[in-house]
């Protein structure tokens, strides 16, 4: 029992138990998004924003006829490809700009050996790896681009 009750409480299985559970949030406001204004956009253009109705039907010799149901199909994958363009232009792209911005004003704290090119502290007088003198760095240490 000590041993599952580890496994339950490490560090990872709490995160992923609070990413479903976001996850499952997001997905859910990410469908009622849908319903709310793209489906009326839609049935603004094409007349209907739900393609569910959308099916045939074939009657084989002897056999009960087969429907097949492609409109639901069609609504799926609609609504797969506006979640994504949302979550891409919602949160991809703004969270990689904010990190993007946030590395362009860290410090470069490392420099290569001129002699092994091992990287090595800016402020290092020696390498640790060839054991060569070196000129510390003087200058300010410049953003990393």
């Amino acid at each position: 029992m000590t041993g599952f009750k580890n496994f339950i409480m490490r560090g990872n299985m709490v995160q992923l138990a609070v990413a479903v559970v976001i996850g499952t949030q997001f997905s859910n406001l990410v469908q009622q998004f849908v319903k709310s204004f793209v489906d009326p956009l839609i049935s603004l253009v094409g007349g209907t924003g739900n393609f569910g109705n959308l099916a045939f039907t074939v009657v084989g010799r002897g056999h009960k006829p087969a429907t097949f149901t492609y409109g639901t199909f069609l609504t799926e994958v609609l609504t797969f490809l506006i979640s994504a363009l949302v979550v891409y232009y919602v949160l991809v792209m703004p969270v990689g700009r904010l990190l993007q911005l946030l590395d362009r004003n860290k410090a470069a704290n490392s420099r290569d050996c001129p002699e092994c090119t091992m990287s090595i502290p800016v402020a290092a007088t020696r390498c640790p790896e060839c054991t060569a003198q070196i000129t510390p760095g003087t200058q300010q240490p410049r953003p990393i681009t």
